[in-house]
């Protein structure tokens, strides 16, 4: 198919093939799965979802170049350092199996790059008016803390990853994008967004959180996952009966889950609700952006 322009944002322009690149996994996810009477509407909303993505990140782009702010190759290349060194491989096998997820070195550096870019512009024009004051925390603190937690518990989140047929290549793309959201949770994405768009388990529903475990009601894949990790830490990927999976703990004894005293846990409360906000105060300003600016779609 010849390229063509989908969308005008500003001076800017969004092709057929930067949607096609942009969307890849997504779409032939949704080919591969959804019922063939449910597909082209599937793809339809999909590629609506994708644009509306792709129009947000030009916007912020374009801001970004009205302020004077860029993101040069080096910090690129140390972003993607850290991120090797956090998956501890090579960086030869690290684009290895960016491959077998089928994205290439340059998307993946062009999305690091946009990655960047938004916490610099954070910093630059949301940071200072994010607030949480001592009543939040308290307030929090008391709704969440109300019921004590007996101490060897582990607070987990969780992705998985079925196939539906017992076949290799069914396997094999469950490995595929089980690998795919795992590099997305370790680049640092919000571990809760990611379940709830790619993980297959009902506890998607909830942001993959399955609530608080003792260590004797842990499967033993999961115990093997789960016991060697500190608070905030993602597991590697697990083969299961019920798949690929791999998980995330919140806190474990002593840490933010459990029954604590107020000042033990103020600043980790203080912590999350300031993420929570700078979040929202983002999501807020990207749509002040988009309402001022001149957006055609041509889908």
């Amino acid at each position: 198919m010849v390229d063509r322009i989908i969308a005008i944002v500003n001076d800017d322009v969004i092709t057929f093939s930067d949607l096609n690149r942009e969307g890849a996994a997504l779409f032939r996810r949704i080919t591969q799965e959804a019922p063939p009477d449910q597909v082209e509407m599937a793809l339809l909303r999909a590629r609506e979802e994708v644009l509306s993505s792709l129009i947000d990140r030009l916007i912020v782009e374009q801001r970004a170049k009205k302020l004077g702010i860029s993101v040069g190759n080096p910090e690129v290349d140390g972003a993607i350092s850290r991120i090797i060194e956090r998956n501890k491989t090579t960086a030869e096998k690290f684009w290895q199996q960016m491959a077998l997820m089928g994205s290439n070195e340059q998307d993946y550096r062009e999305l690091i790059r946009s990655q960047v870019l938004r916490e610099r512009l954070i910093d630059y024009e949301i940071r200072s008016r994010v607030v949480v004051n001592e009543e939040r925390i308290r307030e929090f603190y008391e709704k969440n803390y109300a019921q004590k937690i007996k101490e060897d518990s582990y607070h987990v989140l969780q992705m998985g990853f079925v196939w539906k047929e017992n076949t290799q290549a069914a396997k094999d793309d469950a490995r595929r994008r089980a690998e795919e959201a795992h590099q997305h949770a370790l680049a640092g994405q919000d571990f809760r967004t990611l379940a709830r768009q790619s993980s297959d388990l009902p506890s998607a529903k909830d942001g993959g959180d399955i609530g608080v475990f003792k260590r004797t009601e842990m499967a033993p894949y999961m115990k093997a996952s789960i016991l060697g990790l500190q608070a905030g830490q993602i597991s590697a990927i697990q083969e299961t009966p019920a798949g690929y999976q791999f998980f995330k703990l919140l806190s474990d004894r002593g840490d933010v889950g459990l029954q604590a005293s107020y000042e033990s846990v103020k600043e980790q409360i203080r912590q999350r609700l300031y993420e929570e906000a700078l979040s929202s105060h983002f999501q807020k300003w990207v749509k002040e952006l988009r309402d001022q600016a001149y957006i055609k779609k041509i889908l």
